[in-house]
């Protein structure tokens, strides 16, 4: 059976992993039901080769942003150049920034990057990609303060940390991880999660879902995420995924 209204809420075609066949595989990816991508920056580079990749394809989107991963030479006018690129009609958010304590990136300057792109989206009225790796503490302790309009990607904490998201009017989204046989949970999130805030994302080319664990992903695959998380809410995998994709719409402001 084929679906269609895939839309994948995170992703990074511009990534090495598809320096082969990029252009093909997307010129390609609507024939596989995907209706929309957001592409996310890592830094201003990227920032603006997923403006680039948005103007190229309609149904392809950008967030532009710092990730905590990518601070070795953060400019000092970063916020005033991204703030520039927030201009243009296909950029739909500022991320992905958040705190990732995974990697020996100093807090202290992930805190101050991130709180910095917070207050930016709240400036203009933006939604905001928050990643948070090992970092739930620091994390929520910024989204209380400030409470922007922001989507928690790839989220990986607790049904209550997920309440809480919730609770402060934030959208979580769920990839393959749910998929792995570890992922008790991502599970339970996606179990428990009012429908309404939820947004499904690969993370391409990352994190592809079982059977595909550990090779390349595309925002096709989608589509193993969608049939767990449909069957352990007991729903249609076609219902979650047109529910999903207008919430991403929603969020996003398409």
């Amino acid at each position: 059976m084929s679906y269609n209204n895939i839309f994948d809420a995170h992703a990074h075609y511009d990534d090495r992993w598809f320096d082969d066949d990029r252009f093909e595989l997307l010129d390609n990816i609507k024939s596989k039901g995907v209706c929309g991508i957001v592409n996310n920056a890592v830094d201003l580079k990227t920032s603006n080769i997923c403006i680039e990749y948005a103007e190229k394809y309609d149904f392809m989107y950008a967030a532009v942003g710092f990730h905590p991963e990518n601070l070795d030479e953060v400019p000092e006018d970063y916020l005033a150049s991204l703030a520039t690129l927030c201009e243009h009609k296909k950029v739909v958010a500022i991320g992905e920034t958040g705190l990732d304590y995974h990697w020996d990136t100093p807090r202290d300057l992930q805190k101050r990057v991130f709180e910095e792109q917070i207050k930016l989206s709240l400036d203009l009225k933006m939604p905001l990609v928050v990643h948070d790796r090992e970092a739930h503490g620091d994390t929520f302790d910024l989204l209380r303060k400030y409470k922007p309009n922001a989507l928690v990607h790839c989220f990986s904490g607790s049904v209550e940390l997920m309440r809480e998201a919730v609770k402060l009017g934030m959208y979580i989204s769920l990839g393959g991880v749910v998929t792995f046989k570890n992922a008790k949970h991502s599970i339970e999130v996606a179990k428990e999660i009012p429908i309404d805030r939820l947004l499904l994302e690969t993370d391409a080319p990352y994190m592809a879902p079982v059977p595909f664990r550990g090779k390349r992903c595309d925002s096709s695959l989608i589509l193993y995420t969608a049939e767990k998380i449909a069957s352990v809410r007991n729903i249609g995998i076609q219902e979650l995924l047109d529910i999903t994709s207008n919430n991403a719409k929603q969020f996003y402001r398409i």
